[in-house]
């Protein structure tokens, strides 16, 4: 309803219960990041991150979960580089897994079937931009695309 005393029912819609260009999700980041956040974790916890965890080939970060205190593995892409695995999170510290390196940063890696343990890094003065152009293709342009919080992790394989 208008805030004018004098609008009747039979006026026009307030602007708030009309659709305006201003309500459009590409004109507001936040509501725009914060549904692609939502829809994109959705789809990876259900449908993603199931078939992908029990492909053999399919790099796994573990972590153990913050407040369960059990193994949490996640399906991720990155490269190693040296004793380093590189991977960047596509909404930083809004991922489970990052939440997770925050509270215990001993982390294991699954690479080609083996597993590494390591330290988990958060670098968030690193450019995650220029360090996706250091990594897979494919993961790195979904992680562009989906992504709105990158944040690069490094973990240090011992």
């Amino acid at each position: 309803m208008s805030s004018s005393p004098s609008s009747s029912p039979s006026s026009s819609p307030s602007p708030s219960s009309s659709p305006s260009p201003s309500s459009s999700p590409s004109s507001s980041p936040s509501r725009w990041a914060d549904l692609r956040f939502r829809a994109a974790t959705a789809f990876q916890r259900r449908v993603a991150n199931p078939v992908a965890r029990r492909m053999p080939g399919q790099i796994l970060l573990e972590t153990t979960g913050r407040v369960s205190g059990r193994p949490r593995r996640t399906p991720v892409g990155g490269r190693r580089l040296g004793d380093a695995f590189w991977l960047v999170s596509e909404f930083g510290d809004r991922s489970q897994y990052v939440r997770n390196i925050q509270a215990d940063p001993r982390v294991r890696v699954r690479l080609r079937g083996r597993w590494y343990e390591g330290t988990a890094h958060l670098l968030p003065d690193d450019d995650p931009v220029a360090r996706l152009r250091t990594l897979p293709r494919g993961n790195s342009a979904a992680v562009r695309v989906v992504g709105t919080r990158l944040l690069t992790v490094r973990v240090d394989l011992g």
